[in-house]
């Protein structure tokens, strides 16, 4: 069985269906009541202080979950229809763009050193852990880890 993480809140489940009972509509959270959960291929534990983005096929943000303000100081408000990788400043390592290679691919990009320089702020060293949408709809989800 395929396990789910959530997020909005970061709750794991696993479970046999991918959808809402037998409609088409995507599995929501059980426990925070977010409208769609990620499908990951391994179980996945992230840190209780990782940050959660949701973005489009486009890389740009369609939510956000806990620990964004808390690494970024930005809330949902603020980075929603954005680009991730500006309103973020993601700056990987060589200039690498995972991002764009979970996209492109529709691979998982795991424990990608990334500085995140959000609002013009000091950089926050993170660890990035980016996870394709598996459907139609495409997207991915980017959970940054603070570094301490």
């Amino acid at each position: 069985m395929p396990y789910f993480i959530c997020p909005n809140c970061g709750n794991r489940t696993l479970s046999g269906e991918r959808t809402a009972g037998f409609t088409t509509r995507a599995k929501g959270c059980g426990k925070c009541g977010f409208g769609f959960l990620f499908e990951l291929l391994d179980d996945y534990y992230p840190a209780p202080n990782a940050a959660f983005i949701v973005c489009d096929r486009d890389a740009r943000v369609i939510g956000a979950g806990r620990g964004l303000r808390e690494l970024t100081g930005l809330g949902e408000a603020d980075v929603i229809g954005q680009p991730v990788r500006d309103v973020l400043g993601l700056e990987f390592d060589n200039g690498d763009d995972h991002v764009g290679t979970a996209l492109e691919w529709g691979v998982r990009v795991l424990d990608k050193h990334v500085v995140v320089h959000a609002e013009g702020d000091r950089p926050e060293p993170a660890v990035a852990d980016i996870f394709p949408a598996y459907d139609e709809d495409g997207g991915l989800l980017l959970v940054l880890t603070p570094k301490s």
